[in-house]
């Protein structure tokens, strides 16, 4: 991703996140640049008449039962017959129905044995608490969700068999891949969306409340099935994305080219506000309420831009805030939520408005911090490098550019990080100069046996026997008896 400007910061041509196909919606690098519809149309038209007909079967198959609870409520009066009498009836007829669902979804699954297994998989519970939470909730959203169809009448009811019907359908297909198991979810909303719209004539105000209270309502259910699946390698691309943002814990909002003033305690609490939402996001289970978060940090992000600026923001300034704040952030299983949003949103979130739009600021974002370089940051490779290393870090703001109403614990924390900083680089350069006086000791004491060595096979010590000791001059003069005396000096009187 190529994010250079003029103005040494970073810019992206807001024509780089339109659809490659030229739809006009907005692209995703997740869909390699496509919109949703058009990734869909180019990587699963392989799987359209396979799932058209399984959508058509289970349509003939709700007809028919709707047929037989029609028969069987003649003489009550189905035209009276209230949302909750329905209930009650369809309660009844659980066993009928489950038995008729199996049959139908025979041929897609795998033996019983494995059903079973997956069953008692599902049973298990890593976390008693955790699993009373998710019940507690799906019960509230189930309860949430009937009273909201009530509002529709006979749409809701066929609302409610179509979820229903769906959530049967992904229960016996647990063993389909993630991508196929999305494209299931893709194409009911489309075909609910399109029901609503053209046979029950719903208007697209109330389409678009219901598409999002169905959306609710099924992935609530299907969260703890679809969301970073063992079968992926969502959790890997989590763990790399934080390793990551934490190796970059030394960037700062020049670097970055960031128009936020932290100084200003408005800007500063939109600052944290912004934080704390695109952390938020990895507590929802709806991908709707995730993208929500996404929206809601983004508008903080304009805000704070618009107070430090005292002007609007534009695109150019929001983007390097978005990193920073994702830098700053290192919101917890990233990858995964964006994935998760890709795969299961409904897709006219995604293609238009300003969910879409911050969702894909947000995947641009993450892509960048991940392709991040010395280039990117106007660095040398060798600062680049140290900085990624630890060895260092960039130079603190002195100490005479701070505001007077700086908090002095502020100050001296900035003076010690520097002072232990320039201990550092002490510490490095006296264990360079150590190990480079080593290393001279060596090779002089290397150089001076070589020496010796050579002088010893040039000039060989060669050791002679012991010779006799030398005898006295007259010890062999036998005839030293007959010599006069010595001569004695003589003293005359005169």
């Amino acid at each position: 991703m190529s994010l250079k400007s003029e103005r040494r910061g970073i810019h992206v041509d807001q024509s780089e996140l339109l659809c490659k196909k030229g739809c006009g919606y907005y692209g995703n690098p997740a869909w390699q640049g496509f919109c949703s519809k058009c990734w869909r149309e180019e990587y699963h038209k392989a799987r359209q008449k396979q799932i058209q007909e399984d959508w058509e079967l289970a349509e003939r198959l709700q007809r028919e039962e709707e047929e037989a609870y029609a028969s069987s409520q003649s003489t009550q009066g189905a035209q009276s017959l209230t949302f909750s009498k329905f209930e009650e009836k369809k309660t009844n007829e659980k066993t009928r129905k489950v038995t008729t669902v199996k049959k139908f979804f025979t041929a897609s699954s795998r033996a019983g044995a494995k059903k079973e297994c997956e069953e008692i998989q599902e049973t298990k519970a890593p976390s008693p608490s955790i699993n009373r939470q998710a019940s507690i909730e799906t019960d509230r959203v189930s309860k949430e969700f009937i009273e909201f169809l009530k509002t529709y009448h006979k749409p809701g009811q066929d609302i409610y068999k179509q979820c229903k019907l769906f959530l049967d359908t992904m229960n016996h297909k647990r063993d389909l891949s993630i991508e196929e198991q999305s494209e299931c979810a893709q194409d009911f909303y489309q075909n609910v969306a399109e029901k609503l719209q053209t046979r029950w004539k719903v208007p697209p105000e109330k389409v678009e409340k219901a598409m999002d209270q169905i959306e609710r309502y099924i992935m609530t259910r299907q969260y703890k099935y679809v969301f970073c699946p063992e079968t992926t390698d969502d959790e890997k691309k989590d763990l790399a994305v934080q390793k990551r943002i934490r190796a970059l814990h030394w960037v700062t909002p020049q670097m970055l080219c960031v128009p936020v003033n932290e100084e200003i305690p408005e800007v500063s609490d939109m600052v944290v506000k912004a934080i704390t939402d695109i952390i938020e996001m990895d507590s929802k289970r709806v991908p709707r309420e995730k993208l929500a978060c996404i929206t809601k940090c983004s508008k903080h992000i304009f805000n704070a831009i618009k107070i430090t600026k005292n002007e609007p923001a534009s695109a150019d300034d929001f983007l390097p805030t978005l990193i920073y704040i994702v830098l700053k952030g290192n919101p917890p299983r990233l990858q995964s939520n964006i994935q998760y949003i890709t795969r299961f949103c409904n897709p006219s979130r995604l293609m238009t408005g300003e969910d879409g739009y911050y969702f894909t600021n947000l995947c641009c974002a993450v892509a960048f911090i991940e392709k991040l370089d010395a280039q990117s940051l106007n660095l040398s490779q060798e600062d680049f490098d140290r900085y990624m290393s630890g060895q260092t870090s960039p130079k603190k703001q002195e100490s005479d550019s701070w505001s007077p109403d700086t908090c002095l614990g502020v100050k001296q924390m900035y003076k010690n990080l520097d002072l232990l900083s320039q201990l550092n680089e002490r510490q490095e350069r006296i264990v360079s100069e150590a190990k480079k006086l080593e290393k001279d000791l060596i090779d002089w004491t290397d150089g001076i046996t070589k020496e010796v060595q050579d002088i010893v096979e040039k000039y060989p010590l060669e050791i002679k026997p012991k010779s006799q000791a030398l005898a006295a001059i007259d010890s062999e003069n036998v005839e030293n008896d007959k010599l006069p005396p010595p001569l004695q000096p003589q003293v005359y009187a005169g």
